[in-house]
């Protein structure tokens, strides 16, 4: 299983988690089969660039992404992916893929979105 986190600088599993999930610089991803631990740049539409952070991990063949929260609007395109979402991250990578394989992070809905985000549904 390969799981995503947004990250606040550079990535790794000692980088901290981004807040702001779309305007993460970069996305550590974490493979549980191989333990490779490897970081992309999120070179979506937020940086200038085409796409969009679900596009990114999609391509990347992600199947879990574990964040602090996110809006509606980004669930709804992970769902289209078939990757799950968990919320409630923080701390470091380290310790929120820790928090996840031991059942400590909450499934993410559209009724648990961030609320500055709402108005992003449709």
């Amino acid at each position: 299983m390969k799981i995503a986190v947004p990250t606040e600088g550079r990535g790794g599993l000692d980088d901290f988690v981004c807040m702001h999930f779309g305007r993460a610089p970069t996305f550590t991803i974490y493979d549980t089969e191989t333990k490779e631990v490897y970081v992309i740049p999120n070179t979506s539409e937020h940086f200038g660039g085409t796409g969009t952070p679900p596009e990114i991990l999609a391509s990347a063949g992600v199947d879990v992404v574990l964040c602090g929260n996110l809006g509606p609007k980004a669930i709804i395109a992970f769902e289209r992916f078939g990757i799950r979402v968990y919320s409630g991250a923080s701390g470091t990578v380290r310790e929120t893929i820790n928090a996840f394989l031991n059942g400590m992070l909450q499934p993410a809905s559209l009724d648990s979105a961030c609320p500055d985000h709402r108005h992003h549904i449709f």
